[in-house]
């Protein structure tokens, strides 16, 4: 398929899809190739800017992964306020004041 796209350059950081393109299309073409252009993000990790008279309006581009480490949640942990006293024995009464659990049918 011939593509009505604008100059397009390789990108590889932000969708870390490798010999992603990002092209430029205009708002009329990108409603008429609207299914091929989401496979190409889907499948190959390229990005469209959508463009009105020659404005750049939105870019079309893959969702990246989250990615967290140990050492991110503990910063978040460090950056989260601390609980007031009365925080953890709330916790231990409804801890204690739980049902206990039927015993199980299943032998051990």
């Amino acid at each position: 398929m011939a593509w009505p796209v604008g100059q397009g350059s390789c990108q590889t950081d932000r969708s870390g899809y490798p010999d992603a393109m990002e092209s430029h299309i205009s708002a009329a073409d990108a409603v008429q190739t609207f299914e091929d252009m989401i496979e190409r993000v889907r499948s190959r990790g390229d990005v469209f800017v959508v463009e009105r008279e020659g404005e750049p309006i939105c870019r079309i581009e893959p969702i990246a992964p989250v990615r967290s480490t140990v050492r991110d949640l503990v910063r978040s942990l460090q950056g989260a306020p601390r609980p007031d006293d009365g925080y953890l024995d709330a916790v231990e009464e409804i801890a204690q004041n739980q049902p206990m659990l039927p015993e199980t049918p299943w032998e051990r």
